[in-house]
């Protein structure tokens, strides 16, 4: 191979392909002469297959060849000049196929985005411009010959400038055979530019003059991460950093600081947020920072426009692109000379896909910083527990800070006990909570109220006769949204129309259960009515860019209070927020998850991390009906070492991850009877295979027993090495036989035990 040009002798050239049709393979094809040039290892290229023109992958050059030279197809095109995947995304390609037991087709499908695959062209503009100055006399002869090509010419020398042609024939009424004219003349010129388009052209960092070419003057604690990161950085070898920052400790300066070094040794950057949310703040942070270096900063994620995604992708494949910020599927960009990763938030679970190749992101990132000897930087204040497990056993170097910016103080945190506030009926807000918001609202201060639950209540229920509207196609209730009078299903999207009596025994009476962002977005207009206050989850977000406005309003101050579901939980920064009310504390503790306790404390010290973050000290309240839980009270003691003692020594008592992996098998299908027969077939034939390090728990229906009119039963696999155990049960798969009507799927490292 040579400058990346696959082939096998001086005048014949041949590549292996992977169709993208799913036929789980490579095939070898010879390469015409005309496209040698433009093949290469990771380009996209289209195929005869079966009679058909296919696109597909070049994955690598055929050497023997097994085959008769004479049958073998030629390749029908290329589709683009550069390779669309480098080769450690090949070889990353193979290892998540085998450790996520995927197919090549979903792991195609998800490396290689669908906007990439169509081939969408570029945006080009043409424009029309003055190439040969008349006279006076020479355009009025112009004129009279030939008017359309007189008007045309003489609007042209007005404007003074290149216009739109566009543009041009939407103000005159010429003709475009005029337009032709005058070119063939050569009296005016036409000509194209390609416009790229750029996702958040408009956002820009809070940083302005000298403070872009210069780092901030970081405090010690950051000075010393940064060095630490820095020197793995300057060793050109992989290792993979934790960043543990309490809230408001400044972990985006230290990002900042590695993003510049690896981008002074000429390496490429990308930075991982695990919502789309926090998009924009990253990049505006990261654009007035290094724009006036000459490093361009590209955004990838799924909520893009299909032309904001190609030109992105093809800025990245063409190496003009040296630092990518984005969602989950950002770690598969083809960043060229790839030398550091930034995973933002590490432990979220939204860095977890749900959909075949079930891969998480976290975990991707830190396998692709060790095949380009690169380093990996996981940030958080709340680190995942198989991160610090991690930092215990050596594999990954731990960096802490542990004070605020500006040494200013975590915010008090207050803890009410909801059972002492139901004497009054059902209320969303405590007093407490309450009065510290007319408090705020009084002195122009700004508060958050976070609830994890959207919609007005969680179910409809009928005291009378018990009656409870249920979804007819999952197991779970039907939540009513009163801003439109409807009940909805927040797994499959089913809705009706919200009765005004019981549907069973007719009764008036119906009681509404449990709050959500809308029961509490009325009881805060109803307590300050002159307070100016905004919703914000995913009802209210249905427009593009809705989520820059509302924080833009709020960063302004035209918003006093801001209520809202997890996605206002992290990463944003607001210094005038001084209250933060977190209304059910309780919501993710009684999950059946063995991640329940994290996930709380982790949300709780995210949440309470939004206040106090400016010059003003910031305060906390927690609402709970069980306020003596061991994550709240570590929570509210910031208390982080004696929770990660308490948990991890709970964790390796059930020996549960992170002390062993977790292999969830799921068992789909649309009868009840067949599903549980099928996953119990399966456990019995995979107890006989006796299969070593693996312990098996289950077949069980699961706790969301019934989603989108399908049954759900799994079986948990306690494993010490999945890379030993995959391909075992993979084995076994294929000798299975399955009923066609239930489909199956292996979990690999689960977030989700719903």
């Amino acid at each position: 191979m040579v400058n990346g040009v696959v082939s096998t002798g001086p005048n014949e050239t041949f590549v292996q392909v992977i169709p993208f049709s799913g036929v789980g393979r490579a095939f070898s094809y010879r390469v015409p002469e005309t496209l040698r040039r433009d093949v290469r290892l990771g380009s996209l290229v289209q195929v005869p297959l079966r009679g058909r023109i296919e696109y597909g992958l070049v994955v690598g050059h055929t050497q023997k060849l097994e085959v008769d030279i004479s049958r073998m197809k030629m390749l029908a095109g290329c589709l683009y000049p550069v390779p669309m995947m480098t080769p450690d995304l090949l070889i990353l390609m193979e290892w998540l196929q085998r450790y996520y037991a995927a197919s090549y087709e979903s792991v195609l499908e998800t490396m290689v985005p669908a906007v990439i695959r169509k081939g969408i062209a570029p945006k080009v503009h043409t424009f029309l411009t003055i190439l040969k100055v008349l006279s006076a006399a020479e355009l009025a002869g112009l004129k009279r010959r030939a008017p359309h090509q007189g008007r045309l010419y003489a609007f042209l020398q007005e404007q003074g400038k290149p216009c739109l042609k566009t543009d041009v024939f939407r103000v005159l009424d010429v003709s475009r055979s005029a337009c032709k004219a005058l070119v063939e003349k050569r009296l005016i010129r036409e000509f194209s530019e390609t416009e790229e388009r750029v996702a958040y052209k408009d956002v820009h960092g809070d940083i302005e003059g000298e403070a872009l070419v210069q780092a901030f003057k970081l405090n010690p604690e950051q000075a010393e991460a940064a060095d630490s990161i820095g020197a793995s950085i300057e060793k050109n070898k992989f290792q993979a950093h934790l960043l543990h920052g309490v809230t408001g400790s400044g972990k985006t300066e230290v990002y900042l600081d590695s993003i510049r070094r690896t981008l002074e040794t000429g390496g490429g950057v990308l930075f991982l947020v695990p919502e789309v949310a926090l998009t924009p703040q990253t990049v505006g942070r990261l654009r007035s920072r290094l724009e006036a270096l000459g490093r361009k900063t590209v955004v990838w994620h799924s909520h893009l426009s299909e032309g904001e995604r190609f030109d992105a992708w093809m800025s990245i494949a063409g190496g003009e692109a040296h630092v990518v910020v984005g969602a989950r599927s950002a770690v598969f960009a083809p960043i060229q000379n790839l030398k550091l990763i930034i995973v933002d938030e590490e432990h979220e679970p939204a860095y977890k896909q749900e959909e075949s190749p079930r891969y998480h992101g976290r975990d991707v990132a830190v396998y692709r910083a060790m095949l380009n000897d690169a380093v990996c930087v996981l940030g958080s204040a709340t680190p995942s527990l198989e991160s610090l497990y991690n930092t215990q056993v050596k594999n990954y170097q731990l960096n802490k800070l542990t004070k605020r910016v500006d040494d200013r103080t975590l915010p008090t945190f207050h803890v009410v006990d909801m059972k002492h506030e139901m004497g009054k009926g059902h209320v969303p807000l405590s007093r407490a909570l309450v009065e510290k918001l007319r408090d705020r609202f009084e002195k122009k201060e700004q508060s958050i109220l976070f609830l994890n639950r959207r919609g007005f209540s969680a179910s409809l229920l009928c005291p009378s006769c018990g009656f409870v509207a249920c979804c007819n196609r999952c197991s779970t209730t039907l939540t009513y949204h009163r801003s439109d009078e409807i009940l909805r299903c927040h797994l499959c999207d089913y809705e009706e129309c919200a009765p005004k009596r019981c549907p069973k025994c007719r009764e008036q009476a119906i009681q509404w259960r449990g709050s959500g962002t809308q029961r509490v977005e009325d009881a805060v207009k109803a307590i300050l009515p002159k307070a100016r206050v905004m919703r914000m989850d995913a009802d209210t977000l249905a427009k593009r860019h809705r989520f820059r406005e509302i924080l833009a309003d709020f960063r302004k101050g035209t918003i006093d209070i801001l209520v809202g579901t997890q996605m206002i939980a992290k990463g944003l920064d607001f210094p005038n927020v001084t209250l933060v009310g977190m209304v059910d504390a309780d919501l993710s503790l009684h999950m059946p998850d063995f991640r329940a306790g994290e996930r709380t404390f982790q949300l709780l010290v995210q949440v309470a991390g939004r206040a106090g973050r400016g010059d003003l000290a910031g305060e906390v309240v927690v609402q709970s009906f069980t306020p003596s839980s061991a994550p709240l009270q570590f929570a509210r003691q910031a208390d982080f070492e004696g929770f990660l003692h308490a948990e991890l020594e709970q964790r390796r008592e059930f020996h549960y991850p992170p002390h062993r992996h977790l292999i969830r098998h799921i068992f789909r299908g649309r009868n009840p009877e067949k599903v549980a027969f099928v996953a119990e077939q399966w456990v019995r034939m995979l107890e006989k295979a006796g299969i070593e390090g693996l312990e098996i728990r289950g077949p069980a229906p699961a706790p969301l027993e019934k989603v989108k009119d399908y049954y759900r039963f799994h079986a948990w696999y306690f494993v010490g090495k999945v890379s030993r155990v995959i391909p075992r049960l993979a084995a076994l798969k294929k000798d299975f036989k399955a009923d066609r009507d239930v489909i199956d799927v292996l979990d690999v490292d689960p977030m989700d035990m719903s």
